[in-house]
């Protein structure tokens, strides 16, 4: 089709953005983005209906920058300011460097250790963070191999560095990666030293990176950064070696790392402990940043963990464990007869096979943290505003502080006085005193070892969830989320439940309606809504901060008295699950989902 030079064609700003999409080329540093950008422009250019798609993208990846925030950097690879490449990896990590100089003073050495995953390009950029700090003066520490997020974090405390950086988009599409930030040493001295970064440290880091310029003009170095030896991942295994209970080992479990970094670490963390009946799902045992057999790599999405779940039937495993590909989180799944339906063709749904919540998994290991911390003065449990309120039940229980924190292991982590910490979203810190973070295979270990003893005690994981709904009352939680493919809908939504929130909620009168955006209960402000009814259901709405979602989370509580029948509290379980599914029609009209 012959060039279209019309102004229908053009439109408003569109010689603009060819034009910036032109100087984006000019100063890339990488010769397969700038070929695939100058195909992008090339195919603009062409005019008519089949480039349609093409000004759209080219207008998408120019709409803006990537935003670096408290989650750092992360979105679809693709050449562009506002994707994940190695000149924006580049600018981020100048910006960075700057922002540690300032911060320590020109006389002082930042140090900063720099890990990596298995994704596509993470090398690359892990390498390109190396080059630029590097030349900026800064002592860069590269761990040796794509490895778990935990182990950066490990790193940064163990290692006494200023900042950690770990390229990683965690458990998102295969297209997409990203770059956290992780500030500790001379830099975050308080209890929040080697976590992810928080207000006001993100502005000033963001300030840096975008007075740096075109990514073409930064400064890189050919070598002088340190690439540590495998004793870093050594020194990690040990430190989670300090949760092993020593217990003979009866279990037989399933794992899953879901083509991500944390296998053969998983396995090994569990050898250690003498766990030696495991069976890995072979499938998914090898890092593939193409994540064939998932349609997404994140334990949570439906049907991500069904493979780990049949080998546990076929192999009739105890347990199963879960990580997702950078291993900061686990997901459990476990045998619970009172869903078997026993009917049609035999498989582990059929047979009762099930994915624990993850505030059902807080539970369980707060549970365990309680008891160990009960009589301690300076003990606290910490949980995000969206998990469930009971672990803060059974703090009190134990005569400990509980703590409520907004969503995020970068609020949770820096919590004075912490022994254990979560969140609903699979995430558990169970060793604070080494990883500031959440951390899915020291949590992996922990929940073994509890479901080591307690078949030793003939009872299961599914009793004592029993066990703590006599004890606390039963807390029972869902989440429903919607993904948008048009991110205006994400404020729209939040903005139509703000205006007019649901009345009633399962039956139950809406009594309270709080909205955190204002800050509340000396949290900082917050985009979400917090619903509250006259039976103490709470749901809880608010936009993802690393997807394209906004999320419900929903709780009811309902009473069980201590001495209740394994039959009662499965009928006040179902009971509960049966309103929960109620509030999700109310809710999904309610918010136009």
């Amino acid at each position: 089709m012959p060039y279209d030079d019309s102004d229908e064609f053009w439109g408003p700003g569109l010689r603009t953005l060819l034009a910036q999409a032109e100087d984006w080329v000019r100063h890339d540093v990488d010769e397969e983005d700038r070929a695939e950008l100058r195909a992008l422009i090339a195919r603009a250019q062409a005019g008519g209906q089949e480039s349609a798609y093409d000004v759209a993208e080219l207008r998408d990846r120019f709409a803006g920058s990537l935003q670096f925030g408290t989650a750092g950097l992360r979105g679809a690879m693709a050449a562009g300011p506002n994707r994940m490449n190695r000149a924006v990896v580049t600018t981020a990590a100048a910006g960075l460097g700057r922002y540690l100089l300032d911060a320590l003073g020109r006389s002082a050495t930042p140090r900063v250790v720099v890990g990596y995953d298995a994704r596509h390009r993470s090398a690359d950029f892990a390498r390109d963070t190396a080059e630029v700090l590097t030349a900026q003066g800064v002592e860069v520490l590269v761990l040796p191999a794509p490895l778990p997020t935990p182990v950066l974090a490990y790193a940064v405390r163990h290692l006494e560095a200023d900042a950690g950086v770990m390229v990683t988009a965690s458990h998102n599409p295969a297209q997409d990666n990203g770059y956290k930030v992780y500030l500790g040493g001379r830099v975050v001295t308080d209890a929040g030293r080697g976590a992810q970064i928080v207000p006001p440290y993100d502005a000033r880091i963001a300030e840096q990176i975008a007075a740096v310029g075109p990514a073409s003009g930064v400064p890189r170095a050919t070598d002088g950064w340190t690439v540590l030896g495998r004793e870093v991942l050594d020194d990690y295994l040990a430190a989670v070696a300090t949760l092993n209970d020593g217990a003979p080992r009866r279990i037989r479990i399933v794992t899953t790392s879901l083509h991500g970094v944390g296998g053969r670490v998983l396995a090994r963390v569990l050898r250690d402990a003498g766990f030696t009946d495991v069976v890995p799902v072979e499938e998914q045992l090898h890092p593939d940043p193409n994540f064939p057999t998932v349609t997404f790599p994140n334990p949570e999405e439906k049907g991500a963990i069904d493979m780990a779940i049949a080998l546990a039937q076929e192999a009739n495993a105890d347990l199963v464990l879960a990580n997702d590909p950078d291993a900061d989180r686990c997901a459990v799944a476990v045998l619970d007869r009172r869903l078997g339906t026993y009917q049609g063709v035999e498989s582990a749904s059929s047979q009762g096979w099930r994915m624990l919540h993850g505030d059902e998994v807080g539970a369980l290991l707060g549970q365990e943290a309680a008891a160990a911390a009960e009589g301690h003065r300076r003990a606290v449990l910490a949980s995000s505003v969206v998990s469930s309120r009971l672990l803060s039940a059974i703090a009190a229980r134990h005569g400990i502080e509980h703590a409520t924190t907004l969503t995020g292991f970068k609020w949770i982590a820096r919590t004075p006085h912490l022994v254990f910490g979560y969140e609903e979203a699979l995430g558990y810190c169970v060793d604070p005193a080494h990883v500031r973070d959440k951390d899915g295979l020291a949590a992996a270990l922990a929940i073994a070892q509890l479901a080591n003893r307690l078949k030793r005690e003939g009872r299961s994981l599914v009793d004592q969830l029993d066990d703590i709904a006599r004890d606390n009352g039963l807390f029972l939680t869902d989440q429903l989320s919607a993904r948008f493919e048009d991110l205006d809908q994400i404020a729209a939504t939040m903005k139509r439940l703000r205006m007019s929130p649901p009345r009633t909620l399962a039956g139950s009168g809406v009594a309270r309606v709080v909205d955190l955006s204002a800050g509340v209960d000396s949290l900082p402000p917050t985009d979400g809504v917090v619903l509250l009814t006259a039976d103490d259901t709470r749901v809880v709405v608010r936009p993802s901060g690393t997807e394209p979602k906004v999320k419900c989370y929903l709780e009811v509580v309902r009473p069980v008295g201590p001495r209740a029948s394994y039959e009662t509290v499965g009928e006040v379980r179902a009971e509960a699950r049966a309103a929960l599914e109620r509030i999700k029609k109310d809710l999904t009209a309610a918010l136009g989902l």
